[in-house]
């Protein structure tokens, strides 16, 4: 076979040829110099002087290239280790690329809104409470919603797209969450709703529940009572023992007091409890503290509110039916609101409807003052992509 079948040789990089030198330069330049030949007559000091500072100055030339040479070698060394890594980057960017876009992957935000059918909607309907001071409150003579659940699901709507007057609140009674329908506050008619924020806690029995499936949580809260006040402090639930209770139905604090052997007596809204307490129908209400603060801050000289010193905690999530995709696109929002700096809707929210009822609200706690930290949602996105634009 010829030669010019041979596979060309990779060039090596070599030391320029008076650098490979520079050792025996440097060893004839410092040998002793030879006797002067008879008859002439030897050298001065001056001369020799002058000699050796030539034998220095060609010694630090020397030097000087075999130094450059070293830093030479080391530039060109880090750059063909800085090529081959960035080779390597962009290699496994494609790989990923093509294994998302041909192998499958988790879905894009573009996918979700189409499974959830969000772009189809003219109007985000919301099914909340609407007697709830501080968390959901609808005022009939202004015709205006407010509360930190309200704000909440604004916060949701703008991230899906929606304006402020696009978005439609209805109330709800407690057990009509898990069912998706809600009362329209004109006309009382019976509608479907999209999403629940009603202060709904996160429980196991109520994810078994079909029709339930709950968002990441939003607020963490807990289990207080209230009383009229002047009522003897109530320090623990069993201070409640043999005592009528109201709560609200299918709340998570009825099997609590029903264990104490308190008389139980449910409602669908917060209202028609306080309306038995101020009768005197009742001692006490028992359900979440969030929810008691705010009629607290509202009527302070009527009212006392207990904390129980419990350990559990109630943690409130948003409830979209079988709607799981609405789901992945409400944890990311949630997401969202935790993880950028920038963004603090949550922050301003909790602020402004239920940092302001802990004065009233005395050394009973309200709600945790920190968004609860959710889990990175199932959503893709290019390894280019920023997941929190």
């Amino acid at each position: 076979m010829g030669d010019e079948n041979r596979p060309p040789e990779q060039p090596q990089w070599r030391l320029p040829r008076q650098l490979q030198m520079a050792p025996e330069l440097v060893r004839l330049l410092l040998r002793t110099p030879p006797p002067p030949v008879p008859g002439q007559p030897e050298p001065t000091a001056e001369e020799i002087a002058s000699q050796t500072l030539a034998q220095q100055e060609v010694i630090e030339e020397v030097i000087a290239e075999v130094e450059n040479a070293i830093v030479v070698d080391r530039e060109y060394r880090f750059k063909v280790w800085r090529l081959a890594g960035l080779g390597l980057l962009i290699v496994i960017t494609i790989a990923v690329v093509l294994g998302r876009l041909f192998v499958g992957g988790p879905p894009t935000v573009a996918e979700l809104r189409e499974q959830a059918g969000v772009d189809r909607w003219p109007t985000l309907d919301i099914g909340v409470k609407d007697d709830q001071f501080g968390t959901a409150y609808y005022d009939p003579a202004a015709k205006q919603w407010s509360g930190f659940d309200i704000d909440i699901a604004y916060m949701i709507a703008e991230d899906l797209g929606f304006r402020r007057e696009d978005v439609r609140f209805f109330g709800m009674e407690s057990e009509d969450r898990a069912r998706m329908q809600a009362n329209d506050p004109d006309g009382g008619e019976r509608v479907p709703v999209h999403m629940v924020i009603a202060s709904y806690s996160i429980t196991p029995e109520r994810e078994d529940r079909p029709g339930v499936t709950f968002s990441q949580a939003y607020l963490d809260t807990e289990q207080s009572v209230m009383t009229l006040r002047g009522h003897p402090p109530v320090a623990a639930l069993n201070d409640l023992e043999g005592k009528k209770v109201c709560t609200l139905s299918t709340s998570t604090s009825q099997s609590t007091l029903d264990d104490l052997g308190a008389t139980v007596i449910q409602k669908n809204r917060v209202r028609e409890c306080f309306a038995l307490l101020d009768g005197r129908g009742v001692e006490a209400i028992s359900t979440d503290a969030a929810i008691l603060a705010g009629w607290k801050h509202r009527f302070p000289e009527k009212y006392e509110h207990f904390d129980l010193g419990l350990d559990t905690t109630e943690r409130w999530g948003v409830n979209v039916g079988e709607n799981l995709a609405l789901k992945e696109l409400v944890d990311l929002t949630l997401y969202r609101s935790w993880a950028d700096p920038e963004d603090s809707r949550w922050e301003e929210a909790f602020d402004r409807n239920l940092q302001v009822e802990v004065k009233r609200n005395g050394s009973t706690p309200i709600a945790a003052a920190h968004q609860p930290r959710p889990e990175r949602p199932n959503v893709g996105w290019l390894p280019w992509e920023d997941p929190l634009t």
